[in-house]
C-alpha cells in the first residue's frame, strides 16, 4: 500500500464538508502512482470513484495531464506550415451515431493540414464502436506502429493515430477499472484534452455538459494551451450535429486578455441541415464511408460537408465557412480523399 497515495485519497474522499481539492502537484503525483501501479488496486478504484463523485477541478486535470506527459506517448514535432490539429474522441466509442471524424481528418490531411488522433479498443462502460475499428475496416491498421512510425506518417501524409495499448500501456492498464467500478472515471475527461503531440498544436475536444467544458478550458489554460476548439458534439465527440445548432467554443492567442469566444452555428443557414447519421454495423459503416471517399452520391453528404467545412475554416485553410463548403464539395466530387486513403493503405 502507498501511504502517500492513501493521504491523497483521504483528501478527496472525505465527503462534502471535509473533503478538499488536490493541488496540481498532488494530482500529478496521484496520476503518476496510478499509472505506475504504485497504488494498490483497491486504492486506484477508490480514487477513481471518489474523484468522479467529487468532480475534478481544472487544476487537478492539469496536474494529471502533467503525469501523462511525463510517462505517456510523445510524438516529437514535425515540420509543417500548418499547425497540427489534434482531433479527440471519447475512448469508449459511439453507440448511437456514426463517427465522422475520420472523414474530417482525411479532408484536412488532403489539403495539407496535419491531423493527429488517438484512442484504443472497445472500452467500458459504454463499449461503443472505437475509431481504430473503422480505420482497420478502411485498410489502415495503426495498432502495430511505433510512435516514431506514426510521427513519420504524420510528417509525410499529414495524418496519424496513436493507439493506446501499443503506445501508452501504462494508461491501458487502468482501463479494467472502468469495468469494475461501472462508471466513467475522470480519466475519460482527461483523454479528451490529452495531446500526444509535443509541438505547437490545436486541440479539438467534444463535451456534453457545460461544466465539463469549463473544467477543460481551465486545465488547458493552466498548461499554456492557446489554441483550443470545444464542440458540444455527437455523443461527446468533436462531430458537429447536423439537425440542430452546434454550440462551439473558440480559444485563440490574444493580447487583449479574454480570448474565449462562443459560436453558435446552424447548418440550416448554409443549406446543410439533415438528420444525424445513425450508427450501423461496422462493415456497412465502412462501405458508406468508402462510397463518399470514391466521390459517389450519398445521404451522408450534408453532414460530411458541414463537418469538413467547419474544420477547414477553423484550421485557417479557408477564410469563411461558405468558401470551405465549396472546397469540401470539390474534394469529394473529384475523389481527392481516395488518393490520401490509398497512400495511407500503402504505408
Amino acid at each position: 500500500m502507498s501511504r502517500e497515495f492513501r493521504e491523497l485519497l483521504r483528501k478527496i474522499g472525505s465527503g462534502t464538508h471535509t473533503g478538499k481539492n488536490l493541488a496540481r502537484s498532488e494530482a500529478a503525483a496521484a496520476a503518476r502512482m496510478m499509472l505506475l501501479q504504485e497504488a494498490t488496486p483497491a486504492q486506484i478504484g477508490a480514487f477513481l470513484i471518489a474523484h468522479r463523485i467529487k468532480r475534478p477541478t481544472g487544476e487537478e486535470l492539469a496536474g494529471m495531464l502533467d503525469a501523462y506527459d511525463e510517462l505517456g506517448a510523445n510524438i516529437a514535432p514535425i515540420e509543417s506550415s500548418k499547425r497540427v490539429m489534434v482531433l479527440s474522441s471519447p475512448y469508449d466509442g459511439r453507440s448511437r451515431t456514426a463517427p465522422l471524424s475520420i472523414l474530417t481528418a482525411l479532408i484536412l490531411a488532403t489539403v495539407g493540414c496535419p491531423v493527429l488522433m488517438h484512442g484504443g479498443d472497445r472500452m467500458p462502460t459504454k463499449e461503443g464502436l472505437p475509431l481504430i475499428s473503422i480505420w482497420q475496416g478502411l485498410g489502415v491498421d495503426w495498432t502495430k506502429l511505433s510512435l516514431e512510425q506514426v510521427r513519420q506518417i504524420l510528417a509525410t501524409e499529414g495524418l496519424g493515430f496513436v493507439y493506446l495499448p501499443k503506445s501508452f500501456p501504462l494508461a491501458q492498464q487502468l482501463v479494467t477499472y472502468r469495468d469494475q467500478i461501472g462508471k466513467r472515471p475522470p480519466l475519460a475527461t482527461l483523454e479528451l484534452i490529452w495531446s500526444p503531440y509535443r509541438g505547437d498544436c490545436h486541440i479539438v475536444t467534444g463535451f456534453v455538459h457545460p461544466p465539463t467544458e469549463l473544467m477543460m478550458r481551465e486545465a488547458l489554460a493552466l498548461r499554456g494551451v492557446s489554441r483550443l476548439t470545444t464542440v458540444k458534439g455527437l455523443e461527446g465527440s468533436c462531430d458537429l450535429p447536423s439537425d440542430r445548432t452546434a454550440i462551439i467554443g473558440l480559444t485563440n492567442p490574444s493580447n487583449t486578455g479574454e480570448n474565449f469566444q462562443r459560436l453558435n452555428l446552424n447548418p440550416r443557414h448554409y443549406g446543410l441541415n439533415s438528420q444525424n447519421i445513425p450508427l450501423e454495423a461496422t462493415d456497412k459503416l465502412v462501405k458508406n464511408i468508402l462510397t463518399l471517399i470514391e466521390g459517389k452520391s450519398s445521404s451522408w453528404l450534408p453532414a460530411i460537408i458541414w463537418n469538413g467545412a467547419f474544420y477547414l475554416w477553423r484550421s485557417g485553410v479557408c477564410s469563411d465557412i461558405k468558401e470551405a463548403i465549396e472546397l469540401v464539395k470539390i474534394l469529394l466530387s473529384e475523389g481527392k480523399l481516395q488518393h490520401k486513403l490509398k497512400a495511407l493503405q500503402k504505408i
